[in-house]
Parts: structure tokens; C-alpha cells; sequence
């Protein structure tokens, strides 16, 4: 039998009246295991592993290490017990090398100074120890998403972290980068290393964990064999009923052409191509899926589309207009929508309340007014159906909108971007990082814009959800489109996987190579 190397017993969490994060939770993982922590969006798992890694302060409870109390006030304190956490969102230095940024803070030092040998040959030796081959002497900026993930990994297992939390750690990988991945955890595993994934994706946790820890509203559901549960058991107990039928998108009769990239090119930085002579058009009742690793152009494209880089060749055509020139606010006002990749600084106003954040498209559009002045009900009352349809756990419309889940802020940034799209939808990662459910939610409402003649641009690293919600998708590496799918459902996620990494791709006629 296994012997705990955490106990987390009694944790309570709260953010103040009727926003309660962790309910009486307790939770323990195995040492020399894979353990899953999952639950919907505002289930409190986030909140649990930011208490372990001293980023937030209970009000109650108490955490073992191989069965010694301790107290956890911030992460240093954390990684002095062996524990590290590797975020979502990367906290690396672009301009440093690997090596520097594995060990940052903890820098070997000759003569007074910084030995860089040594911290080359130890970045070495745990990349040979682990099977993670980085170059000591790379910059960060140069790297792949799948390498950059390498080395947040080796900075903590640097640090000789012996129990290392993961958050929603394939969310940019390719399926081949996944498959590689998983392999990388079990060699963590042998060489006895416990791991905690926190993730939405069930086939991953069947494939990878050996447990699996379930929240819901706070509190723990149990804790399972992975090999004893099915994925619609552990959908049931994370939602607490059975999930929805599969969606099945509707044919509709494409319209007229809303969107239209011509010939679109633009520079990096670096004085490379970010975009090369980007090109198609998207038309009223069409979804058109934007495949690629992370960093091959998604972003420059995205950003052209909504203004926010004017710097490009090429032409951009919005509902007949040009978007040379316009601003941010007049794209919007030609009836363009936009779900952002980076929630927390571009989607939604941190300071803001639940109430502000939901109605911060509509507060200049006049039939919301009573004369001159906003109607406050009439605002109000869209917020309170958003929060509904979407089922945004909140306690008021007036809490801060930092108190909410992750999730939860998604699920409020897409419901305000696409109750009020009147063209064309651009979806940057909708559902990265929300539950089940959610996502289910927020794919019926993207399919209901589509429907009813909007044009939806989906950019997602999700293969699974370009293929439920589109019939084309087009591919970018290096910024250039390598191959256009015409028909995704005669496409499996691993050849979608091969154009992403350069590895195949169609010549000017479609044709493969």
C-alpha cells in the first residue's frame, strides 16, 4: 500500500459572505502517483492547490507532508517542503537562456559570481535524468510551447521539488507533444516523483493518472481508481447529473461573405514573417476552425482582426468595409465580437463588478438608455440572464468579478461577446480552462450565433473542439497556412498534429506532402 505524502484535512475557504471557495475539504495523494484534482469551474480545486503552494491563506484546516504538520504562508515556504507548482500560464523570462531561468533565484555561484557552467550541467543533467532534451543555452523566445513547458518543469524539480502540481498542462500541446508529455510524467513517476494534474480533459486523466480527486461546490465529491471509473461517471459526479446529448451542428446555407483576409502579412520582433500571405473568406453561417501550435501567428492574426496591431500588409474586409484606419471601437461597432485568449487582462476589468464586467459591451448602445440617461434595470436584467444561461456562480451582480473562478470569468466574457455579436464572432481559446459543462454550454451558444447567420472564427488548441463545432479549419506554422481542411471529420487529430509541427503539409493545390 502506498504511503500519503499529503494530507490536506479541513481546508475552509472563503472571499467573504456567501463566496466560499473550499467547504471542510480534505484531500490526499500517494506518494510515487499521478493524481487528477477535477470538478467544474468554481468547484474550489484552483483554490485547494494555491492553499498548498502558499498563495492563499486558509481560514481553517490543515496540511501533512509525509505526516508532519506544517504551515504553508507563501511559496518559498512551499518549495522548502518539496513542493512546486508549474501555472497555466508560463512564468518564464524570454530574454534569458534556459539555463538562467532554471536557476533564477537559486544560482550557483563561483568566486562570488555566477557560474554559468555549472548551471548549464546541472540543466543537463535533469534534462538527460528526465528525458526532457533542452539546450542549456537557448533563449526562452526561441522555444517551442512544448519546450517552454520542459523547462518550467526542470526550474522546479531544480528546486528538488518531490511533489510537482500541474495546471491544465496539454491545453497547448499538439497531440504528438501530449503523447511525448506523458511519457516525460511517468519517467517523473519512476523516478519518484509525485504529480498532481489539475485538468477538465477526461480522456487525458484515463490515459495518464492513477487517481482521481473530485470537487463540486466546494467540497469533495471522493476520491477514485482512474481504472475503476468511466468518463461519463466522472463527468456525473463533477456536474452532479448526467451531461448534455452531444452537440450536432445544424447545415446551414452559407450567406454572403462577412469576413475577408486578403493576402495578409506582417513582421515579428525578431524581423521574421509572424504572418505570410494569409488568406480566406468566411461567410454569414460558416465556422472556420485556426489550427497551430502556439506562437506560429494565431496571435498577430487576431490581433489585426480587432485592432489591435495596425502595422500589416493585406487587406482585411469587415461586412464590406476595410478595417484599414478603424479603431477598436469603430471594428466593434461594424458588429465584431471578440472572446480573448488572456481573460484576466484583456476580457475583463479585474476592479470591475460581476454587474460591469457583463455589460461592458452594451453600456453605449442606446436601447439601453431611457433618454439620456442608462437604464440600470435594463442593464441589470441582461447581466442576470447571462449569469443564468450560462450558470455563472457568483453570490451578487455587485461582488468584484476577481472573486469568480477562472472559469466563471470566462463564461462571463464569452456570454457578453457573443450575446452581442452582430457579424462575426472571433473565439480566441473560449474554453480553455472551464469544466464539462461549461463547455458544453458555451459550444451550443457559438453553434446558435452560427445558426442564425453569423460568421464564427474558432482559434483553438483543442483538436477535439475545432472538430466538434467546424467543418473547415485552416493551418498555420511558422505564420504561413500549410494546409486548408475542407473536410475536418475525413481528418484525425493526429494528421491535424503533423501540419501543426511542420511535419506535412499541402502544396498550392491541396495536394500532400
Amino acid at each position: 500500500m502506498s504511503t500519503p505524502i499529503l494530507r490536506m484535512q479541513g481546508i475552509c475557504k472563503s472571499y467573504g459572505p456567501g463566496i466560499i471557495a473550499a467547504d471542510d475539504v480534505s484531500f490526499t495523494v500517494d506518494a510515487g502517483e499521478i493524481h487528477a484534482l477535477a470538478g467544474e469551474n468554481g468547484a474550489g480545486k484552483t483554490t485547494l492547490m494555491k492553499i498548498l503552494f502558499g498563495m492563499e491563506r486558509p481560514q481553517s484546516g490543515d496540511i501533512y507532508i509525509r505526516d508532519e504538520r506544517v504551515l504553508i504562508t507563501d511559496p518559498n515556504i512551499a518549495m522548502a517542503h518539496g513542493i512546486g507548482m508549474v501555472h497555466q500560464h508560463f512564468m518564464l523570462v524570454d530574454d534569458l537562456t534556459v539555463a538562467e531561468n532554471v536557476i533564477l533565484g537559486i544560482e550557483p555561484k563561483k568566486h562570488g559570481l555566477l557560474d554559468r557552467e555549472a548551471a548549464r550541467a546541472l540543466v543537463r543533467s535533469m534534462a538527460e535524468q528526465y528525458d526532457m532534451s533542452v539546450d542549456p543555452d537557448s533563449f526562452i523566445r526561441d522555444l517551442s510551447v512544448a519546450t517552454k513547458q520542459k523547462v518550467e518543469i526542470l526550474k522546479v524539480l531544480a528546486r528538488r521539488a518531490d511533489i510537482v502540481i500541474l495546471d491544465e498542462p496539454t491545453a497547448v500541446l499538439t497531440p504528438q507533444e501530449t503523447k511525448r508529455f506523458f511519457e516525460q510524467l511517468s519517467a517523473l513517476r519512476k523516478a519518484g516523483r509525485t504529480i498532481i494534474i489539475i485538468t477538465h480533459k477526461l480522456s487525458e486523466i484515463k490515459t495518464i493518472c492513477d487517481r482521481i480527486t473530485i470537487m463540486r461546490k466546494g467540497r469533495t465529491v471522493g476520491t477514485y481508481d482512474v481504472a475503476s471509473i468511466s468518463e461519463q461517471e466522472i463527468s456525473r459526479r463533477m456536474i452532479g447529473g448526467d451531461p448534455s446529448p452531444d452537440l450536432i451542428p445544424e447545415p446551414v446555407d452559407p450567406g454572403p461573405v462577412l469576413l475577408s483576409v486578403q493576402n495578409v502579412s506582417c513582421i515579428a520582433p525578431s524581423g521574421k514573417f509572424a504572418l505570410r500571405d494569409v488568406h480566406f473568406d468566411l461567410r454569414g453561417g460558416e465556422m472556420l476552425g485556426i489550427v497551430g501550435v502556439e506562437g506560429n501567428g494565431q496571435r498577430e492574426l487576431v490581433d489585426i482582426l480587432t485592432g489591435l496591431r495596425t502595422a500589416y500588409d493585406g487587406t482585411v474586409i469587415l461586412a464590406g468595409t476595410t478595417l484599414r484606419g478603424m479603431s477598436i471601437a469603430r471594428i466593434r461597432h461594424q458588429g465584431l465580437s471578440f472572446v480573448p485568449e488572456d481573460r484576466m487582462t484583456v476580457g475583463v476589468n479585474l476592479d470591475g463588478s460581476l454587474l460591469d464586467n457583463a455589460t461592458a459591451a452594451i453600456r453605449d448602445d442606446r436601447s439601453f438608455n431611457v433618454g439620456p440617461f442608462q437604464a440600470d434595470r435594463k442593464l441589470a436584467a441582461f447581466a442576470r440572464r447571462l449569469v443564468s444561461r450560462y450558470e455563472v456562480q457568483h453570490d451578487s451582480l455587485r461582488e468584484s468579478i476577481r472573486h469568480l473562478s477562472g472559469g466563471n470569468m470566462q463564461k462571463v466574457v464569452c456570454g457578453r461577446e457573443i450575446g452581442i455579436c452582430k457579424t462575426v464572432l472571433v473565439a480566441d481559446q473560449p474554453t480553455r480552462g472551464v469544466d464539462v459543462g461549461a463547455v458544453r454550454t458555451i459550444h451550443d451558444q457559438i453553434e446558435s450565433l452560427r445558426r442564425h447567420g453569423k460568421a464564427i472564427l474558432l482559434i483553438s488548441s483543442d483538436l477535439t473542439e475545432i472538430r466538434t463545432l467546424c467543418r473547415q479549419a485552416i493551418v498555420l506554422h511558422q505564420g504561413e497556412i500549410v494546409a486548408r481542411i475542407d473536410d475536418l471529420a475525413g481528418c484525425s487529430e493526429e494528421e491535424l498534429g503533423l501540419y501543426m509541427l511542420g511535419l506535412k503539409r499541402q502544396d498550392g493545390r491541396g495536394a500532400t506532402s
